[in-house]
């Protein structure tokens, strides 16, 4: 579903842009998946409405998978210099695939009167789903950027933008959303 409209106390909220992501081989160019962003950043901005911009710094506390033994570089979780992060952006260090669990996330929209977030980020069908799924969760009406988006796998980012993100929210291009924001 396209989005219908944007709300006056709306906040982006950007998953996982950071150095040791942005990198990866993604389905979609990263190049324009951070130009996208970006571009809503600075829309959000302007109209002095919050941007979130989450990293993530770490896997939950007590894992001992395998699938996460590597040593990160000492940058990783350094944000991508696109996004022009702003000493007014609100910045959540995460340490879980999702951005709420074991952050200030909710605490701080809560505290703004934000009842609907706009995503974009990496991974589509990884920390933007899951974000997107505590937010609906949570009761936050929630818009997809797809273009301001990407995943690692094709199938897997289709999946999210039209079968699951539907169930949760609305999904739109940056430029609509940006339509709305006029």
């Amino acid at each position: 579903m396209p989005l219908t409209q944007l709300d006056p106390s709306a906040a982006l909220v950007i998953i996982d842009l950071q150095k040791g992501i942005t990198g990866l081989p993604t389905v979609h160019p990263m190049a324009g998946i951070l130009h996208n962003a970006a571009e809503l950043a600075r829309a959000f901005r302007k109209r002095n409405l919050p941007v979130v911009i989450v990293n993530v710094v770490g896997r939950a506390p007590g894992r001992t998978d395998a699938t996460f033994r590597f040593t990160p570089a000492p940058d990783w979780a350094d944000l991508a210099p696109e996004l022009d992060a702003k000493p007014a952006d609100h910045l959540v260090s995460k340490q879980r695939v999702g951005a709420f669990l074991g952050t200030d996330l909710d605490a701080y929209l809560r505290s703004r009167n934000v009842t609907q977030i706009v995503l974009a980020g990496v991974s589509t069908s990884s920390g933007v789903e899951s974000t997107a799924r505590s937010a609906y969760d949570l009761g936050y009406h929630v818009v997809f950027a797809s273009d301001a988006m990407t995943d690692l796998a094709d199938e897997m980012h289709r999946h999210s933008i039209e079968r699951a993100f539907p169930k949760m929210g609305e999904v739109d291009t940056t430029s609509a959303i940006l339509a709305k924001l006029t």
